[in-house]
């Protein structure tokens, strides 16, 4: 980490804790400010109460979810938390690419190198939305050995699931530290239970408290980060399968396999039930 990377992460850290401090004071100060005008006893016991309410549910807040971030922060770069963070616009994302079409097109190719050479595939890759396979049928063109041809198409591979794993550890991380500052939480508030032990009209609320940030911890753990988590494994799995097969498919054209045998090849990599591609499949006729 670069020495300007390290003073951003502490001018952050600065930032969120100047603002952890305003929310509390806000729910908690700001309301204490107003004990004066409590005219009797009653009014301001009532007005203590309440207070102590705003006071148990920033701390909870502030404990979990505080912690929780703050823990994954000191474990990563800026750059890899903000990346992280950002990564949860992922899962409303569907998948872009469709395998059956994908197949077909490289079908479609092998067709066309079949009938009219390798050359004419760069014609065909100015047609091509996806960068991936274009990047692959300009190697081919180009007469790049076969094997120098997978070794670059798999670097990339490799370097993309890398990328993907760098998300999915960071909502893994998060939603081990959930349920780990969520107990952090519990300890507090059960020493502050045992400390006013000598009311027994405090130790429901206390105990309250003390388990409220268990539950935090658990609903950050199981209802975001794990969601989250298993949605961005499923994407980065079918990706990765879809560069496989595009990088089997090319090599085979490349090789100069019959077009009805890259089908069948290409297919092995669906589910049974989704191997019907359509017609105009394998080798044109004529």
């Amino acid at each position: 980490m670069t020495e300007l990377e390290i003073l951003q992460a502490y001018w952050w850290l600065l930032i969120a804790v100047l603002g952890s401090a305003l929310v509390f004071l806000l729910f908690v100060q700001g309301g204490q400010s107003m004990l004066w005008q409590a005219r009797t006893q009653t009014e301001r016991q009532l007005m203590v109460n309440s207070l102590g309410r705003k006071w148990e549910l920033t701390f909870t807040t502030l404990v979990v979810f505080g912690g929780a971030f703050f823990a994954v922060l000191a474990s990563k770069s800026l750059s890899d938390y903000i990346a992280g963070l950002k990564s949860f616009t992922l899962i409303f994302k569907a998948p872009s690419s469709n395998v059956k079409e994908m197949i077909q097109k490289i079908i479609d190719l092998s067709n066309i190198a079949r009938k009219e050479g390798l050359l004419s595939l760069e014609e065909a890759a100015g047609d091509l939305e996806d960068e991936f396979m274009k990047k692959g049928i300009l190697l081919i063109v180009d007469g790049t050995d076969p094997e120098l041809v997978r070794g670059i198409m798999e670097t990339e591979l490799v370097s993309t699931e890398s990328r993907h794993k760098d998300k999915i550890s960071f909502w893994e991380d998060l939603g081990s530290m959930g349920p780990a500052w969520g107990m952090i939480g519990t300890l507090v508030g059960l020493v502050n239970m045992l400390y006013e032990m000598d009311d027994p009209s405090t130790l429901g609320p206390s105990m309250a408290v003390a388990l409220i940030t268990t539950l935090y911890g658990s609903l950050l753990a199981n209802w975001i980060c794990a969601p989250v988590s298993g949605k961005l494994k499923a994407n980065n799995a079918n990706e990765i399968m879809v560069k496989e097969i595009m990088i089997e498919g090319l090599l085979s054209i490349q090789a100069g396999e019959n077009p009805r045998v890259i089908e069948e090849k290409l297919k092995s990599f669906l589910a049974p039930g989704d191997r019907t591609i359509g017609e105009g499949g394998g080798e044109d006729d004529g």
